[in-house]
C-alpha cells in the first residue's frame, strides 16, 4: 500500500470514528481519485473492523441508502434516548461545577453518533446556559470523590478539614466507609476514629477543603460494614437519627408521590379520601419532608413522632401570631 493510499484510508477511518458520514462520491471528488479507489478503501476499513472486533468494540461500517453514505455503527454507542437521559440527570443534580459537567457531557457525546450528538446539543443548550451548581468549598467534587473512594476501598484512615453547617472550620480523623448521593449533594459516611460506639456520621463532600491519607489501615470488621442501599430506603434529607416506624394520614391528591419519596412506605388503610401510610425511616429528615406537604399530612404514631410534628406546627403558628395579613 502506497503512503498516499495509507494516509487516505486512515483519514477516512478517523472521520467515521468521529461520527461523520462518508460518501464515496464526495470522497472521490475530494481526493481526486476514482470512486472504485474509495470503494476499495472502504472495503479495507471494513476488513480491519471485522478482524479486530474486540479491539474496536464490534464496530461496523453500514451503508445508509437514505444518505447514500457509510456510517460507523458500534454496539457500545449510547442510544440518543440513553444519552439524553443521563445528561438530564446530571444537569438536574446540580452537584458538579459547570466545568466538570461540560467535560463529562463532552465525553458522553463521543459515545453516540454525529447526528445524535447535534440533536443533544440543541436540546440541552438552554439548560446548560442557565445551569447553576450548588455552592462548593472544595476545588473539585469529582476529584474528592475519587480520592475518598480509593480510601474506602483500601480501608485507609484519613483526616479532613471540613466546614460545618455553622461554617466552623474543623479537622476530623475518620474511617471512611461509603459515599452516597442525595438531594444535590454527595455525602461521605464515616466513623470517627476516637469513637467506640460505631455511629456513622455524614459529611458533605463539597465542604471538605483538605484531605490527608494516613498510613494506618482499619480492619475489615463487620462493625464497619455499611449498607448504602438500606440507608437510601430509610433516610430523608440525610438527617441522622434512629430507626423507627411512623404512621400518618395523607389527604393529598397524589399518594404515589409520597410512596416514591419514601421507598419503605405502604398504604395500610383507606377510608374516603384519606390514606393511612406506614413507613420505616431513619432520622428526622422525614419530618421536614412531611411538613412540606402542609395540611395534607397528619402524624398519628408513634407518640414521639406526633409530638415532633406538633411542636414544629406550633412554632410556625408563633411566627405568624399578631402579624397583619396586609403587612408588607
Amino acid at each position: 500500500m502506497s503512503e498516499m493510499k495509507r494516509s487516505r484510508v486512515l483519514d477516512i477511518f478517523f472521520r467515521t470514528m468521529k461520527g461523520e458520514d462518508v460518501s464515496v462520491k464526495k470522497l472521490a471528488d475530494e481526493y481526486k481519485v476514482s470512486s472504485k479507489s474509495i470503494s476499495r478503501d472502504i472495503s479495507e476499513i471494513k476488513s480491519f473492523l471485522a478482524d479486530n472486533r474486540e479491539l474496536v468494540g464490534n464496530a461496523e461500517l453500514e451503508y445508509s441508502h437514505k444518505s447514500r453514505a457509510y456510517r460507523l455503527s458500534m454496539k457500545e454507542f449510547l442510544k440518543n434516548e440513553e444519552l439524553i437521559t443521563i445528561i438530564k440527570i446530571l444537569i438536574g443534580s446540580r452537584a458538579l461545577s459547570k466545568m466538570e459537567l461540560l467535560q463529562i457531557i463532552g465525553k458522553l457525546k463521543g459515545f453516540t453518533t454525529y447526528q445524535d450528538r447535534l440533536l443533544v446539543e440543541e436540546l440541552i443548550q438552554k439548560e446548560i446556559y442557565h445551569y447553576r451548581e450548588v455552592g462548593h468549598d472544595c476545588m473539585s467534587v469529582e476529584a474528592m470523590i475519587w480520592k475518598l473512594t480509593k480510601c474506602i476501598h483500601e480501608r485507609t484512615e484519613i483526616s479532613v478539614r471540613y466546614y460545618k453547617v455553622s461554617r466552623e472550620d474543623v479537622t476530623r480523623r475518620l474511617r471512611p466507609v461509603a459515599i452516597i448521593f442525595s438531594e444535590y449533594y454527595f455525602y461521605l459516611i464515616a466513623y470517627r476514629t476516637e469513637d467506640c460506639d460505631f455511629t456513622p456520621i455524614y459529611y458533605r463532600v463539597d465542604r471538605i477543603i483538605e484531605m490527608i491519607e494516613h498510613r494506618t489501615h482499619f480492619e475489615s470488621d463487620e462493625r464497619y460494614e455499611f449498607d448504602e442501599g438500606e440507608l437510601r430506603e430509610r433516610i430523608q434529607l440525610m438527617f441522622p437519627g434512629k430507626d423507627r416506624k411512623i404512621r400518618f394520614e395523607y389527604y393529598g391528591p397524589s399518594v404515589q408521590a409520597i410512596l416514591d419519596k419514601l421507598p419503605t412506605a405502604r398504604v395500610t388503610e383507606v377510608y374516603g379520601n384519606t390514606k393511612v401510610i406506614e413507613a420505616e425511616v431513619y432520622g428526622v429528615g422525614v419530618n421536614m419532608f412531611l411538613l412540606s406537604q402542609g395540611s395534607w399530612v397528619k402524624a398519628i404514631g408513634p407518640k414521639e413522632f406526633v409530638e415532633e410534628m406538633r411542636n414544629e406546627v406550633v412554632k410556625l403558628m408563633e411566627y405568624y401570631e399578631g402579624d397583619s395579613v396586609n403587612s408588607v
